[in-house]
């Protein structure tokens, strides 16, 4: 087999130098673009995500099989093609990431889970095409809850476009939704919405959940707001008390924001 040879075309920038202390949703950095890939730069300010292809060159290349650090439980052991680490035969990384800006040969981004000094190797536009709404994943669920809410939370943002209370809302009953039936995306899991087209679309988001193939979510718009999940004949409902603004959300608990009623009340 032919050597390859790579050149790297720029550099991340970023406050973060220690892999194990980035954020598993990334962090907001500076790829700085080598003076003779400028040209290349051309129209890329058009898109709103791109792709960052990195290598990981801090990265270990002897591991085949890992144990995901923020895996909860443990130990569940991953061959490393299934599953996104900085460990791997060739530690080369692919990550979506929201660009902010271009300023020269500088691209302002968020989400880049590449530390400082990191090569980058090439830069793709998201396309249209690259989205899969209900995809059928692994499931990772991390140990931590403020990453399980930082992770969907950039789940639900993604969809929906902007915060809101209505994001809030739906982040929340979802986290305890995932707590009780695990991953959102099973097939298995029914999820149906009756209230406002805002938390709708953010329990879509979040879920993954389609009308048909399979048909797996109902909306019905309402005055209230009421969001039920089922699988197994458990039933999981939620019940939101009144309409919130984002301030009125700020330091109330889950059970001050809706009321949770299980059927049979008798399953864990």
């Amino acid at each position: 087999m032919e050597e390859i040879c790579l050149r790297p075309v720029g550099v991340v920038k970023n406050r973060v130098d220690d892999i194990y202390s980035m954020p598993m949703e990334g962090e907001r950095a500076v790829v700085e673009i080598k003076e003779e890939y400028i040209p290349a730069l051309q129209r890329i300010e058009e898109n709103s995500h791109i792709w960052i292809i990195c290598w990981f060159d801090k990265g270990e290349r002897d591991v085949l099989q890992t144990m995901p650090r923020i895996i909860e439980p443990e130990p569940v052991k991953f061959g490393v093609f299934a599953v996104r680490c900085f460990k791997r035969p060739n530690p080369v990384s692919m990550t979506l990431v929201s660009l902010e800006r271009v300023e020269g040969n500088l691209l302002y981004v968020t989400g880049l889970d590449a530390v400082e000094g990191t090569p980058v190797l090439d830069i793709k536009p998201y396309y249209e095409q690259d989205s899969i709404f209900s995809p059928r994943t692994c499931y990772v669920k991390p140990k931590e809850e403020d990453v399980r809410r930082s992770l969907m939370h950039k789940t639900a943002y993604r969809h929906h476009g902007a915060d809101s209370a209505a994001l809030e809302i739906g982040l929340r009953i979802c986290l305890v939704a995932e707590t009780n039936f695990g991953h959102l995306l099973n097939p298995a899991l029914s999820v149906s919405v009756k209230g406002s087209r805002e938390l709708a679309d953010v329990i879509q988001g979040i879920t993954r959940a389609k009308l048909a193939n399979p048909p797996r979510f109902t909306f019905c718009e309402a005055g209230t707001d009421e969001v039920i999940f089922t699988m197994d004949k458990r039933v999981l409902k939620f019940s939101v008390k009144k309409k919130y603004s984002p301030q009125e959300l700020q330091g109330l608990k889950d059970n001050d924001i809706f009321q949770i009623t299980k059927e049979p009340d008798d399953w864990n």
